[in-house]
């Protein structure tokens, strides 16, 4: 992985609903429609009107073309529940008193598709970022056709030397289906790349709760103190996976640390 580029989500802090909260929603409102056309298009002013009342809270705009999106994402591909974890291979893991410190994984080369933003905040990068990738997720691409969720989401981040400060340049990049890695879709939107990232090792923590600038450079900390060395790691690009859509209440994440190649 080149970690100067878009190679390899995170989320905001706050109450977005989460996958698990839209699976719930989309079970109960699908099942008890008498005219499915009507409630279809309720469904999808309810969950649009919902997703701007939270991002008002992260000073973040969700459009109204981002209607269909939000509707396909609830109702996970007519109702399945399948996300797709990115593979990996669990190569050493460091526990304490019971609990796992770190884990350390290897990941294939593998497709993904990659978009950098750079707003003002961190929480706006990753919210605005997400919801292109969306998009190109929900029919916004080549094949036509819903490409199915695959977790984590995650975001690169950059920090200065002291590893104080994030930079507003912020990639968030979606793990292709196993299905499509041979022949990736191309997206519409020309912002999003579809890029081959290489085979790499990274070093993960799992955390809980809001992403945010104050609580990465918090988890950056500490996984650097539970390495018994950084050498071998790069140290200004960082990954944050999120494993819950962005802002969820609980979020689980993870911070990567890459191994030099």
């Amino acid at each position: 992985m080149d970690p100067g580029g878009c190679r390899m989500n995170g989320g905001g802090g706050g109450d977005m609903i989460s996958l698990e909260d839209l699976e719930s929603m989309s079970e109960e409102q699908l099942s008890d429609s008498p005219e499915e056309e009507q409630e279809e298009e309720e469904q999808q002013d309810r969950l649009l009107c919902y997703w701007r009342d939270v991002a008002r809270g992260h000073q973040v705009e969700v459009p109204t073309d981002m209607a269909e999106p939000i509707q396909q994402i609830t109702s996970n591909n007519d109702g399945t529940h399948t996300r797709e974890q990115v593979p990996y291979t669990l190569l050493t893991r460091k526990e304490k008193c019971g609990e796992v410190v770190y884990e350390k994984r290897h990941y294939e080369k593998a497709h993904w598709a990659c978009i950098t933003v750079h707003e003002d905040t961190y929480e706006q990068s990753i919210c605005y970022g997400f919801m292109k990738i969306m998009r190109f997720i929900c029919q916004q691409n080549t094949a036509g056709t819903y490409l199915g969720m695959t977790i984590p989401i995650v975001t690169v981040v950059r920090t200065d030397e002291q590893h104080t400060t994030l930079s507003r340049a912020v990639t968030v990049a979606y793990y292709l289906p196993t299905v499509h890695q041979n022949d990736p879709p191309r997206p519409h939107d020309p912002e999003i790349v579809i890029e081959q990232w290489p085979a790499t090792i990274v070093y993960t923590r799992a955390f809980t709760g809001a992403t945010n600038e104050l609580s990465i450079i918090h988890e950056i900390s500490s996984l650097a103190e539970a390495l018994d060395s950084l050498a071998v790691c790069v140290n200004d690009s960082f990954i944050v996976a999120g494993y819950t859509n962005p802002a969820a209440v609980n979020r689980q994440n993870e911070i990567w640390f890459l191994e030099r190649p």
